[in-house]
């Protein structure tokens, strides 16, 4: 039964969650914490489900031997060392849709609250000032609201502005024409955004590109008297640049619920009478912390449970109703490359896969990360399906994919084709019967089962090798298991694909390549 801990405040749905669905859990809150004890215990558990206490560092993933997922009750994963987490082979997944419609409507509230001065008018009321006069507002009808990161979160806030009547510009690099047309929003640049909106808005995660996306620079750009709304990360705006456009006038006032350093509780902009601050509340609604508790929970349940991956933020996504149909496609996949990669003498250069068939539609985005794996992994123990790709990439090699509909005499069939730098390998592979199977190598047809141990030759097609080859396995006493045979054509190359009950020596496999004919022989394992 696989074991998840819970580091940090958690809706206890979450706990039940996870034991209806077949996982052990440990609900610790406060946990995260401590860091030495989370060291300490982190080696026991296949899950870590946490919010944003607990900091996921690369030295609690590397004390993490079992762990497969780490699973965040929100959006921003800032407190996971996701690089670590990819190089380990672990999952990390969040919940972005949770707090979705929470967070925009903090951004909405935030809006309203800063250009009706209510928080202000609130303090000023409750001293029994009734200064009336002084809180002055302006209404959002018919303004221009820009929105920078129109994805899950800025959609729901231009689709509720286009509500009010305002006039929306959305910057976001992702954001087709058409998704622009049926939120009924414009798409422009970021430079058109800033000059037009009365007010901005950010949405975006904070990634390098996005760091100081309102930068001294673009605050300038600003339309005069223009409204700051930040309620997706801290870091996206910088701050004493913001600072100074509103002590100057250029910048009409600030609604800040993040900032970039949290908590909190020292800030240049504290205190100033042109800002509303938040304590980072855009997802604290009793309904958010109800919904991505109960996906995280979900989420990694059936991860664990069934091999989905939903919302991961460095992993393919398989769906639970995909994984059982992909599952054995995946086998196929990392067998097909691994045959490929251990009988490679150099650097791989490409990698081709071709799916034909049924396979051709479905979710293969898993199944080559598979094979890359795969090809990957003889060269290199510490490779898995999270981060081959990653590998691949950083080490120059190019992936292709190609599909076809058709599948010869097959339903489905995977090609892979292994370019290195002195060979041209290939070797392609179908289903039957629920299992792998191998079924070309290198143009020779066969039909063979994968095994834990086998050995491949191939040799010049002339009389006797079998014999001799038989002979030398009996004299080292390797007993034969499946023996398959195949040639391109009479009298010309052959090739031999043996499972064997245990791997076959190097001396052996010395042996096997002095006979006459022999070109290669090589023990595989699997």
């Amino acid at each position: 039964m696989p074991k998840v801990l819970i580091s940090d405040k958690l809706s206890e749905t979450a706990v039940n969650i996870f034991k209806e669905r077949g996982v052990d859990v440990d609900y610790e809150p406060g946990l995260g914490k401590d860091k030495e004890k989370l060291l300490s215990v982190i080696g026991d558990y296949d899950g870590l489900a946490v919010r944003s206490a607990t900091k996921a560092t690369s030295k609690v993933i590397g004390e993490a031997k079992s762990l497969k997922v780490i699973g965040r009750a929100g959006i921003g994963v800032d407190n996971i060392d996701i690089p670590s987490a990819t190089a380990a082979g672990v999952v990390v997944m969040n919940t972005p849709y949770g707090n979705a419609i929470t967070t925009a409507e903090h951004a909405i509230a935030m809006m309203f609250a800063l250009v009706r001065q209510i928080p202000q008018a609130n303090q000023s009321t409750h001293l029994g000032k009734w200064e009336k006069s002084a809180f002055m507002g302006a209404e959002v009808f018919g303004k221009t609201l820009g929105v920078i990161g129109c994805g899950n979160i800025g959609s729901i806030v231009a689709d509720r502005a286009v509500g009010l009547k305002m006039r929306v510009v959305a910057f976001d690099p992702f954001l087709t024409e058409e998704r622009a047309v049926e939120l009924g929003v414009e798409k422009v640049d970021l430079d058109v955004l800033l000059s037009r909106a009365d007010i901005v808005t950010l949405h975006t995660p904070l990634t390098d590109q996005t760091r100081n996306i309102l930068s001294q620079e673009n605050i300038g750009k600003l339309k005069a008297g223009a409204f700051v709304v930040n309620c997706a990360r801290g870091g996206l705006v910088d701050e004493n640049a913001l600072k100074d456009a509103l002590d100057d006038g250029r910048v009409a006032g600030a609604a800040l619920d993040v900032y970039e350093t949290e908590p909190a509780t020292d800030h240049p902009l504290f205190g100033h009478p042109r800002v509303v601050a938040t304590p980072h509340l855009g997802a604290s609604t009793r309904e958010a912390q109800e919904n991505v508790a109960i996906q995280i929970a979900e989420q990694m349940a059936d991860y664990l449970t069934r091999g989905a991956v939903s919302n991961s933020l460095n992993s393919p996504s398989v769906t639970a109703e995909e994984a059982p149909r992909l599952k054995p496609f995946i086998a196929l996949c990392e067998k097909l490359g691994a045959f490929a990669g251990q009988l490679s003498e150099s650097a791989v250069e490409k990698i081709e896969i071709t799916y034909e068939g049924e396979v051709a539609g479905l979710n293969t985005k898993p199944l080559t990360a598979s094979a890359v794996a795969g090809v990957l992994k003889p060269m290199l123990s510490e490779v898995n399906i999270v981060n081959a790709p990653v590998i691949a990439r950083d080490r120059g090699i190019s992936i292709a994919e190609t599909y076809r509909d058709d599948a010869d005499a097959y339903d489905s069939i995977i090609r892979l084709r292994l370019v290195t730098e002195n060979q041209d390998r290939s070797v392609s592979g179908t289903i039957f019967g629920g299992e792998p199977r191998i079924i070309d190598i290198k143009g020779v047809g066969m039909e063979a089962r994968f095994a834990p141990h086998m050995l491949y030759t191939t040799n010049d097609d002339k009389p006797g090798f079998i014999g001799a080859l038989g002979a030398t396995l009996g004299e080292a006493k390797v007993n034969i298991a499946t023996f398959n045979l195949g040639r391109s054509a009479p009298g010309e190359q052959a090739i031999a694909l043996l499972a064997v009950d245990e791997l076959v020596s190097d001396s052996v496999l010395e042996k096997l390549r002095a006979l006459p004919h022999v070109q290669q022989a090589k023990a595989l394992a699997f």
